[in-house]
């Protein structure tokens, strides 16, 4: 298998800590992708460029990080990330708000990246708004389970502070840092720290 990646995206990387977590590493061939740029062996995999993309070994294209995980935990059921019954729902719940604060953020980044007679301060504020409110819901939903629930929201929360250190959203969110500083130690988020 193959997953296209970028070292910055927290999309990406959520599949990359997931690949070493389930000891997949050796399944899973990573390859830089450049999505900016229009790289043509990522447009080839996910037409919509983007990354994260994962080709399987028969030859099958997955896109969108959600989608890649979960085909991944099925690939190898141990340890699951995803749990089935009843607990399945809330993990992919906490999941969703992880995910919107990552594609909030990365509208924000894009908007920045525009010529700055063109960016849109009211759509970058409410972009902002939106990622404050769904941290804040992450706050009230934390817990200790280490699902993948837990490994998007660490990559949101990270991918924030290379991006937006001026949110400062760790004081008035204390759970979050906590899971924060438990799981960045671990060697599969320090082998896939953004940059």
């Amino acid at each position: 298998m193959k997953l296209y990646f970028s070292p910055a995206s927290p999309f990406a990387r959520k599949c990359r800590i997931l690949i070493r977590e389930k000891g997949m590493l050796g399944q899973v061939e990573e390859v830089r992708a450049d999505p900016i740029g229009g790289d043509g062996a990522l447009n080839a995999v996910n037409p919509l460029g983007q990354v994260p993309a994962l080709i399987d070994d028969a030859g099958v294209a997955w896109s969108d990080s959600p989608l890649i995980c979960a085909r991944l935990d099925a690939l190898a059921p141990n340890p699951r990330f995803i749990p089935e019954g009843e607990a399945r729902w809330s993990v992919l719940r906490r999941e969703v708000i992880a995910d919107g604060v990552m594609e909030q953020g990365v509208k924000i980044r894009l908007e920045l990246l525009r010529p700055e007679g063109e960016r849109s301060g009211a759509w970058m504020a409410r972009w902002r708004a939106g990622i404050l409110r769904s941290l804040d819901a992450a706050e009230a939903q934390a817990d200790n389970t280490f699902d993948l629930a837990a490994i998007a929201t660490v990559c949101a929360l990270t991918w924030l502070d290379l991006r937006f250190p001026d949110l400062d959203w760790a004081p008035a969110r204390p759970k979050l840092a906590a899971l924060q500083a438990e799981l960045e130690a671990r060697a599969s988020f320090r082998d896939t720290a953004p940059s």
